[in-house]
């Protein structure tokens, strides 16, 4: 048995330990009436609803919840499980800058035990890209192995989940030795661990690298989880962190003639509810920082420099060569990539492109309903 109360106003209702809004719980209905029972989306708007919504009865029976609503006298049906899994009545206060759902944290330690598949096994079986696309929803990034290694084969593996994200650099680029390249990407120098496109609003959420040649010496590819820094950072000084996540930075490029972007987004990005949504770190994009109020500016160079001391830390880095027809992917709202000098002797090519978050977590989620 189930025990409900309905409050003297009729308009909360309270099923074992949670209380719900008559006005959520009418909103809320699964009926035919309220959302289409094809495609889930609601049929009704709030304008339709009476002003005051209250609950005149309420019954349960087995994992079924029967409403009556007042004024409008209809009678719905809810399932429990469903209400439980809804539920908003909680006591707990997550921490600012707390990790979100299905994210875990890490750091070197992830370099024995990294999240890999074969790109056949991706494109013809639904438990490994369920694995696999699990995995980048939860570390944020992930390898990919036995390709081909040719050219524009990396559009195959965005073919698992989505589509490419086209920017000026075009549906993708090639990331070697330039002659007066329009990014330092295409140069043998090293990069500082970063997120790309910072100075892109909306950013590119999804990044893909593939190797197609790998024989200069140096080189080697580093991925650094920027929720991991930002939570070390938010223990270690509580007032920089909230600095870095209370004002905006500024980014820009105008490497290419007819190009110029420019964004202004905080380092550490939260949600209202104070989970962590994005880390935005890339000092060759950086642009003058002048949204910072002169007596924070401080303490924000603090938390600044302390964040990329992190950043840079070998026990936050995971390091591998890349093998020609290897690739991997990074959550690029949350992970940063780094890449290790390399000399001229020998080559190294690798071909990139960006992608969308929102298709890699719809079809993980669809894979999670069908299997």
């Amino acid at each position: 048995m189930t025990d409900l109360t309905i409050s003297e106003n009729g308009q909360q209702l309270k099923v074992g330990t949670k209380r719900f809004h008559s006005i959520w719980l009418r909103d809320n209905a699964q009926d035919a009436s309220t959302r289409d029972t094809g495609n889930g989306q609601r049929l009704i708007t709030l304008s339709e609803l009476p002003a005051v919504v209250t609950i005149s009865a309420a019954k349960a029976q087995g994992d079924t919840l029967s409403i009556t609503f007042a004024p409008e006298n209809v009678t719905l049906e809810y399932s429990l499980n469903w209400l439980m899994a809804h539920a908003y009545d909680t006591t707990e206060k997550a921490s600012i800058g707390h990790m979100p759902e299905h994210a875990e944290s890490w750091g070197a330690g992830l370099q024995a035990a990294m999240p890999s598949a074969p790109l056949p096994a991706l494109k013809d079986f639904d438990a490994t890209r369920l694995s696999w696309l699990d995995a980048v929803r939860k570390f944020g990034f992930a390898k990919v192995t036995d390709m081909q290694a040719t050219s524009e084969e990396l559009f195959e593996i965005v073919e698992v989940f989505g589509f490419v994200r086209e920017t000026n650099y075009g549906r993708h680029f090639e990331v070697r030795t330039e002659v007066n390249p329009v990014n330092l990407a295409y140069t043998g120098l090293g990069l500082q661990a970063h997120t790309d496109n910072p100075y892109r609003d909306p950013q590119p959420t999804l990044q893909i690298l593939a190797c197609l040649e790998n024989s200069a010496e140096g080189g080697e590819s580093m991925v650094v989880d920027g929720f991991t820094c930002a939570m070390r950072l938010r223990e270690e000084d509580p007032e920089g962190f909230l600095a870095l996540a209370s004002h905006s930075a500024r980014f820009s490029y105008t490497g290419s003639e007819g190009v110029a972007l420019h964004a202004r987004r905080p380092i550490i990005e939260l949600s209202p509810e104070g989970t962590l949504m994005s880390v935005r770190f890339n000092a060759r994009s950086a642009a003058p920082i002048t949204d910072v109020p002169f007596d924070a500016m401080e303490a924000y160079y603090r938390a600044y420099r302390r964040l990329s001391d992190l950043v840079d830390s070998e026990e936050m880095q995971v390091c591998f060569k890349l093998a020609p027809g290897e690739a991997f992917i990074v959550d690029n709202t949350r992970v940063l990539h780094a890449r290790k000098g390399y000399s001229g002797e020998g080559k190294r090519w690798l071909q990139g492109c960006y992608a969308d978050k929102d298709g890699l977590l719809s079809t993980l989620n669809a894979l999670e309903n069908t299997l």
